[in-house]
C-alpha cells in the first residue's frame, strides 16, 4: 500500500455502499488496488473507488501497466474488428474494487448475448451478479462493464443487467481466480 495525496478535489464512490462523494484536494490516500484502470484507496473516512479518468488527481500515481491491447481505450480499437472474445476481454478488465480478480474469473458473469444491429453493428447484453446482494457497488461495477463494452468497435448498444439467480458462491470462481486469491 502506497500513500499519496490528492492534487485536486476528486469524485469517488464509497465502498461498499456506492455513495458518490468528493474527496478534497490535499487528502492523504493509500492505494489498496489499481486494476482495470480504476483505483481503490483507503482514507481516514474508509474505502473509496476512484474512476480511471479521475485517477490523475492522485499525485505521484501512475498506472502499473497500460490497459491490455485490444481492450477499450487503446489504439487497437481503431484497427481491430468486433468479436465476442473482445467483449470477454473487456469484461476481464472489470474488477470489484475490493477483490483483485476480474468479474469473469470471479464467476460473476452469467450470460453474454450478441445480436446483430440494424446497421451492421452489434447489440451486446450481459447478465451478471455480485458476490453479495446488499453490495452498493453493483451499479458501479455494471456501469464500468457497460462502458468498456460500449467502447468496442461497432457496438451500437451495451446493456448490463444485475441478476440474482443463481445466487453466487465461491465455487463459481475460476481456477485462475482461485489461484490469484490464494485459495487453491
Amino acid at each position: 500500500m502506497s500513500q499519496h495525496t490528492l492534487s485536486a478535489d476528486v469524485s469517488a464512490t464509497q465502498i461498499p455502499v456506492g455513495t458518490v462523494v468528493t474527496l478534497p484536494a490535499g487528502s492523504a490516500v493509500f492505494i489498496t488496488q489499481s486494476l482495470g484502470g480504476n483505483v481503490t484507496v483507503r482514507t481516514d473516512q474508509g474505502l473509496f473507488r476512484i474512476a480511471a479518468e479521475d485517477a490523475v488527481a492522485i499525485a505521484g500515481y501512475t498506472a502499473d501497466s497500460p490497459v491490455a491491447a485490444g481492450t477499450p481505450g487503446t489504439a487497437a480499437d481503431a484497427t481491430d474488428g468486433f468479436s465476442e472474445e473482445r467483449v470477454w476481454e473487456a469484461l476481464r478488465s472489470c474488477f470489484d474494487p475490493e477483490i483483485p480478480v476480474n468479474i469473469v474469473d470471479l464467476g460473476l458473469v452469467y450470460d453474454l448475448a450478441v445480436e446483430p444491429g440494424p446497421a451492421g453493428d452489434h447489440l451486446v447484453e450481459v447478465k451478471m451478479t455480485l458476490t453479495a446482494q446488499g453490495c452498493g457497488m453493483g451499479p458501479v461495477i455494471a456501469e464500468d462493464a457497460r462502458k468498456k463494452i460500449a467502447a468496442l468497435p461497432s457496438v451500437a448498444e451495451a446493456r448490463v443487467h444485475i441478476v440474482w439467480d443463481p445466487v453466487w458462491n465461491p465455487r463459481m470462481i475460476s481456477p485462475a481466480g482461485r489461484k490469484a486469491l490464494g485459495i487453491e
